[in-house]
């Protein structure tokens, strides 16, 4: 599945509710589903400055390709890295680089979060994209 065809997939589950609890419970389900990092990388070097809870972020390269794993202690903020993990793991390098994300303002998600939270779905998206430049870096 192409990276837009994943964000249309999460833009038509999100539109399956009608209000914003709703939402917030999905997106809580979805923090149950987190691909979760392993114990070894809940170390301050993995850990995310700008986010209001921890967030521990992995990235690995194998033939060419990003994938992450992840952690949180809010329940809430594990399903926003899970939208962020279902679009951008298992990519190339400058698809993750070039990644709009278009997808995080249709289903309403910036909106929708406090401004800490707000900055905390920063800081996460820019990890993941250090991690590509770094990958893509090292590897040319």
């Amino acid at each position: 599945m192409t990276l837009k065809e994943t964000e249309d997939l999460i833009v038509s589950e999100f539109e399956l509710f009608d209000d914003w609890m709703d939402k917030y419970n999905y997106i809580i389900e979805l923090g149950k589903n987190l691909p979760v990092i392993d114990e070894k990388y809940k170390t301050s070097q993995y850990l995310i400055s700008g986010c209001q809870s921890q967030v521990w972020l992995f990235a690995e390269y194998k033939d060419g390709l990003v994938y992450f794993t992840a952690d949180s202690d809010a329940i809430i903020t594990k399903g926003i890295v899970n939208l962020l993990i279902r679009v951008l793991s298992g990519r190339a390098p400058q698809e993750i680089i070039d990644a709009q994300l278009e997808y995080l303002d249709a289903i309403g998600i910036r909106e929708h979060l406090s401004p800490t939270r707000s900055n905390g779905l920063v800081s996460m998206i820019k990890q993941m994209k250090m991690y590509a430049y770094a990958y893509q870096l090292k590897n040319k």
